[in-house]
This record gives C-alpha cells, sequence and structure tokens, in this order.
C-alpha cells in the first residue's frame, strides 16, 4: 500500500483473488485456515487491506486484530467512522468463532450489537480488537469482541451470533 500526506492525500492498495481462499473454506479447519493466513500461506482477506489492518493472531476460541488508526479512516467528525470500528468487532467475533470449525463446517454472521463507548481518533494509539467464543453449539455461536485504544482503555464492545452450516467439499 502506498500513501501520501501531502495537502491532498492519497492512497493506493492492491490485494489477491479472494477466491483461491474461498476455495480453502471446508477443506482445512477454521483455526488452520485463518492461522495459513497469518503466516503468509495464504494472502489476507481484500478487506485487511482495504482499512489497513496490521497484526491477526488466533488460538482456537479467540482472535486478535489490529489497526492503527489513520485519517482515511474518518467520518465528517473528525473521528474514526464506526463502521470501521465495527468491522474490526465483527472480524474479531466472527474469525474466533470461525477458530473453533471442524473442517467442512463453516459460519455466517446473524447479528452483530456494537457500542460505542469513546471516540477514537490517530492520537488513540494502536487499536487492538479480542474476539472470544463465549458459547457454541451445535447451530450457533455467540462471541464477543472488546476493542482497546492504545491506553488499554475500552472504547467499543460487542457481541455477535454466528449460524454455522455444513459446507460442501469440492
Amino acid at each position: 500500500m502506498t500513501q501520501t500526506q501531502g495537502a491532498t492525500r492519497s492512497r493506493t492498495f492492491s490485494w489477491s483473488d479472494p477466491g483461491l481462499n474461498a476455495a480453502q473454506v471446508g477443506q482445512r479447519s477454521g483455526l488452520e485456515l485463518l492461522r495459513a493466513m497469518i503466516a503468509g500461506e495464504l494472502a489476507a482477506p481484500p478487506v485487511m487491506h482495504l482499512i489497513d489492518m496490521s497484526r491477526m493472531e488466533a488460538e482456537e476460541g479467540r482472535v486478535v486484530v489490529e489497526l492503527e488508526p489513520q485519517e482515511f479512516h474518518y467520518n465528517p467528525l473528525g473521528t474514526v467512522h464506526g463502521g470501521v470500528l465495527s468491522t474490526l468487532l465483527d472480524t474479531a467475533a466472527a474469525c474466533a468463532v470461525h477458530t473453533t470449525l471442524p473442517i467442512g463446517v463453516g459460519y455466517t454472521s446473524l447479528d452483530l450489537n456494537v457500542k460505542f463507548l469513546r471516540p477514537v481518533t490517530v492520537r488513540s494509539g494502536t487499536l487492538r480488537c479480542e474476539g472470544t467464543v463465549l458459547q457454541r453449539g451445535r447451530r450457533t455461536a455467540l462471541a464477543e469482541a472488546r476493542l482497546t485504544d492504545g491506553q488499554s482503555r475500552l472504547v467499543a464492545h460487542a457481541t455477535s451470533s454466528c449460524l454455522l452450516l455444513p459446507l460442501e467439499r469440492g
């Protein structure tokens, strides 16, 4: 990604074909798939480049993603747009559920309930979003995500329900 900070700012980024990763869904467990992305064996999904998520870690039932707030995340009020924060929360919560899924099982988000607790700006420091699975059954899972700023202050919280579904291989 390239970025300029002159009077007129610009940003350019690239991504890999998302179909390559999609072909792996159902062929590996959720945790194996995420770890392959983290290790660089599979490309990061385009949305990570779009909003410039910088780091991810994953273990069973838990995912952490990070983001440095940038001007291009801003809304007209001069703070990071709630949609960007919601994307981080959704990513962490849903990917935490993904880490618990065996080969052949997928998921889709049913809902995302977000509470914004304080404004975020470039001065907030690195945002860290930790998602954890609260409960996983045969058909649904419930996860939460906590978003903290560079001073470890809670800036937003979310819960998410996911529908678990069998995937066809090949």
